[in-house]
């Protein structure tokens, strides 16, 4: 089965796996149907949280890894994305978990692969299993999604995090706002300016400027951003009690949040990276069980 974005998804599947990834977690899932099977990691971008989250997952899952090196691969021969999946497909192996910079890089392997392909990031479009840890920590953290209000802070423009979550969010009955530089904004969401809506909000979730995306360099200074739309302690205190802060990582500290906030109470930064791997546990239950 593969899994290439979330809107593929109904909101069921999307519970089954959350459930599954609880399950893994707390120990309840038997980790042996996989023994003999082997994933492939093929990233085309740099990658820390992500891939080495799906690394630990497979191992944990008891599946042979293969971690592959596209600057000492045949990719700098003109070889293609197709042509080094289908000879990992031909080499015996499983289940491939991709990450390249073009959006929906996946059409062009359909359905020729006949293997599962997980979607580990594509461009700015899709970050399914981004999305899913997400869900998952506020679900963990709220136990639903309906009704709950979530800005989400930075460069919507160019953010596969943010595509996949506003379209997954508004779908499980979240209120869904955005906030940031005019230049990193997108039409269709629903805009708010950050200090008038912090007191209301459950959930912030920030994010990075994606620099390497960028064109030109950005039209504020760094210096600006973080005085206007960066999270420091001033607008955690304005913050709702119960109300926690949210980030896919890699962070820029004194950026997008102040160094004092990445660790505060409120913060579930790290705690999304732990449940990363049991929520890509689970992705790779489905994409080799169904």
């Amino acid at each position: 089965m593969n899994i290439f974005k979330l809107s593929d998804f109904s909101l069921m599947s999307i519970e089954e796996i959350l459930k599954l990834a609880a399950e893994y977690k707390n120990s309840e899932r038997n980790l042996n149907f996989n023994y003999g099977k082997t994933a492939c990691n093929l990233f085309f971008e740099p990658s820390t949280r992500t891939h080495y989250s799906f690394d630990m997952a497979e191992k944990k899952l008891r599946l042979n890894v293969i971690n592959f090196d596209s600057a000492s691969s045949s990719l700098k021969k003109g070889e293609s994305l197709y042509d080094t999946v289908k000879t990992f497909e031909m080499l015996g192996v499983d289940v491939v978990i991709i990450r390249a910079t073009e959006n929906e890089y996946y059409n062009k392997l359909v359905p020729s692969i006949k293997i599962p392909i997980i979607n580990a990031g594509d461009g700015t479009g899709n970050h399914p299993s981004q999305s899913l840890l997400d869900l998952y920590t506020i679900k963990e953290e709220f136990g639903h999604f309906e009704g709950l209000n979530i800005i989400v802070v930075g460069d919507i423009l160019h953010s596969r995090v943010a595509h996949s979550n506003i379209e997954v969010m508004e779908r499980l009955g979240m209120n869904v706002f955005v906030s940031g530089p005019e230049e990193f904004r997108e039409e269709g969401y629903n805009f708010k300016e950050l200090d008038e809506f912090i007191p209301k909000a459950d959930i912030v979730m920030l994010l990075r400027v994606q620099n390497e995306r960028l064109e030109t360099k950005m039209n504020i200074s760094i210096e600006d951003y973080h005085k206007n739309y960066g999270l420091n302690l001033k607008r955690v205190n304005n913050m709702k009690e119960k109300s926690i802060i949210m980030h896919p990582a890699p962070f820029n500290r004194g950026v997008e949040i102040a160094d004092e906030v990445v660790e505060c109470p409120k913060s579930r930064i790290f705690k999304q990276i732990q449940n990363g791997v049991f929520v890509r546990m689970a992705m790779l239950d489905i994409a080799l069980s169904k």
